[in-house]
Parts: C-alpha cells; sequence; structure tokens
C-alpha cells in the first residue's frame, strides 16, 4: 500500500512542472524554475546606445556581464515603475546569461500537466509564440512564458550583442 502511493507520488511529480511565478501589472506569469539562477533587487544598469527601449542595459554580475530585459516594457504593458518589490530574475537561458525586471516574485508552484490549457489564439494581431499555455492554481490564473522561446527570439538576439560589451 505505501509503495503504490509512493508510486502515485513520483508518477504526479513527473508530470508536474516547478514554476517561478512573477507579477507584471495586475498578471501572474510563471517561467520554469530550471532557467532561474537567482533572483536581485534591481539595481542600476548600464545603458547600452540604440538598444531597443525593452533592453534597460547590462550588469556586471560578479565579473559577467548580464544584459537585463525590461519584461513589462517586452510586452507592451505599460511604462514600468521601479520599487523596492522590483526584482530581476537572472536566468540561464541557451548557454546565455540574462536578467528579466519584473515587478515582484510571489511564489514557486508546481503545476500537473492537468491544470494547463493551451493559449487561446488572437490571430495574426496578437503574437502569443511565447505564451507556453495557462495554468490555473486554485482560482489563480497564471501565463506560462516560454522564456527559452522569448530570449532565442529575432529581437532578443540583440541580448548576444549587448553581452560582448
Amino acid at each position: 500500500m505505501q509503495g503504490d502511493n509512493l508510486n502515485d507520488v513520483q508518477a504526479r511529480g513527473a508530470a508536474a512542472r516547478e514554476l517561478l511565478v512573477f507579477t507584471l501589472g495586475s498578471e501572474e506569469y510563471g517561467i520554469d524554475i530550471l532557467k532561474v539562477q537567482e533572483i536581485r533587487g534591481y539595481d542600476t544598469v548600464t545603458r547600452i546606445a540604440n538598444a531597443p527601449e525593452f533592453i534597460k542595459g547590462v550588469i556586471n554580475l560578479r565579473g559577467s556581464i548580464v544584459p537585463i530585459v525590461d519584461l513589462r516594457l517586452k510586452f507592451g504593458l505599460g511604462e514600468p515603475q521601479y520599487n523596492e518589490f522590483t526584482v530581476v530574475i537572472i536566468l540561464n537561458v541557451s548557454q546565455r546569461t540574462v536578467g528579466i525586471v519584473v515587478d515582484g516574485v510571489s511564489d514557486v508552484i508546481q503545476l500537473d500537466k492537468d491544470s494547463m490549457r493551451a493559449p487561446p489564439e488572437f490571430g495574426a494581431s496578437v503574437d502569443t509564440a511565447y505564451i507556453e499555455g495557462l495554468g490555473t492554481v486554485e482560482e489563480q490564473m497564471i501565463i506560462i512564458v516560454d522564456i527559452e522561446r522569448l530570449m532565442s527570439s529575432d529581437e532578443m538576439a540583440l541580448t548576444d550583442v549587448a553581452a560582448r560589451v
């Protein structure tokens, strides 16, 4: 009996994903926790000339130059307001280190595949290429971002240039 329960738990664990939940405005987003290196408070960045507005600049993270992307600007969610809750999530994506600025980090959750739904289709007018799906945990709706796809997009290829500066 106890072995059966252990197998059930292991089966659910294998199907579940662990996500770091962060906020942008009033919405909650989730990214794969395995991509997260660390979470830091927002600090001054060094601007890079001619970089897109959503690339805030670069920081020196223990000797490594890390490009910083403001997801609020990237997703067109309005002008960011940096305060004591603003954080930078340092990610390891495609063998690169990149920081994303978000309004706050709220939780780490496990989300099983049964709680995930495909992203809605809006046609060509809204780009949902970076939305992996929508997850629900109790009454909470979480937009799951495919951070690998987002950071490896043509626009983000500029972060490679910024990282070499």
